[in-house]
């Protein structure tokens, strides 16, 4: 089965966001690989101390973690543990030296519980993905491009030339497979999120599956609310600032969720109820399919 998105639909890789994002802060304000290794409070000023892999550490007036799935400020705000789909995903990009044909539109092929989706970022470079069911073995075998590419060959043997041609050409540099995990819609629902000046936002908050491509938009438009707010209110009262934007952002981040966590569990192969419950879920929810789209999270 092959379907087609129409309509504005764009990639970017993180790369460019996070160079564009950079270029437009003061020199020295952005420091690379530092790898977080723990968090706690100063007893005597209460202040966060933030300790890095490399031995250094700081004491913080505010700590802002978007840290991703693996997140040490998700666990020191007491968020609870991520959950896993049965599905697993490789993703990668293919770059066309003399252009492709492709549409600017977002095109999927699904067959034997296998999706295979690709869009252009530009007129050469090509990001592919394939979602399957996930099996467990040999972690570490995922962690070779090479097999990854050789693998996915072999899984996808019977798909379109096009496909197969993608693949076989793809930069090996940006060939990635990972089990896809989620942060379960109903913990959303009470969960603080912050703790004193500390306050989780990004895949370390509302990690979800790729299923809406809804993710990197959802971190982007916590940036700009939570800087909004702490803008407004000031660091002498950030922990005024972060309740309002948790306050502002639960119910988009529930719905983001629970619309991705729904299109995860049909994509996972489920029982037949469990099948009935999630379509019933999403005819009730989200009539509108486009619905996550169709959000602004005002200025910056």
């Amino acid at each position: 089965m092959q379907y087609h998105c129409v309509g504005e639909t764009r990639c970017l890789r993180r790369k460019d966001i996070i160079d564009t994002l950079y270029a437009a802060l003061p020199t020295a304000t952005v420091k690379f690989g530092c790898q977080l290794e723990s968090i706690k409070l100063d007893p005597h000023t209460t202040k966060p101390i933030v300790r890095f892999i490399d031995g250094s550490s700081i004491i913080a007036k505010v700590v802002i973690g978007c840290e991703g799935d693996k997140s040490i400020i998700a666990d020191f705000v007491r968020l609870k543990r991520i959950k896993m789909f049965p599905l697993c995903e490789v993703r990668g990009l293919t770059n066309y030296p003399y252009g492709h044909s492709f549409a600017h539109e977002f095109t999927s092929f699904k067959k034997d519980n296998i999706l295979v989706g690709r869009i252009p970022i530009d007129n050469k470079l090509v990001y592919w993905f394939c979602t399957q069911p996930y099996i467990l073995k040999d972690e570490s075998i995922w962690k070779d491009p090479e097999v990854i590419q050789h693998n996915t060959l072999e899984l996808l043997s019977n798909y379109p030339q096009e496909i197969q041609e993608m693949i076989k050409t793809t930069e090996t540099k940006s060939l990635s497979s990972k089990r896809l995990r989620y942060r379960a819609p109903w913990d959303l629902i009470t969960s603080t999120l912050s703790r004193g000046t500390v306050i989780v936002a990004g895949d370390a908050k509302h990690v979800m599956g790729p299923f809406l491509g809804q993710g990197g938009s959802a971190a982007l438009e916590d940036a700009v609310v939570l800087a909004r707010n702490m803008a407004q209110l000031g660091l002498d009262h950030v922990e005024d600032a972060f309740n309002q934007f948790v306050r502002q952002r639960r119910i988009r981040v529930i719905r983001v969720s629970l619309q991705t966590y729904l299109i995860g569990m049909l994509s996972s192969n489920p029982s037949r109820l469990k099948k009935y419950i999630c379509i019933l879920l999403i005819i009730l929810l989200f009539r509108n399919q486009k619905s996550h789209m169709d959000y602004d999270c005002g200025a910056l």
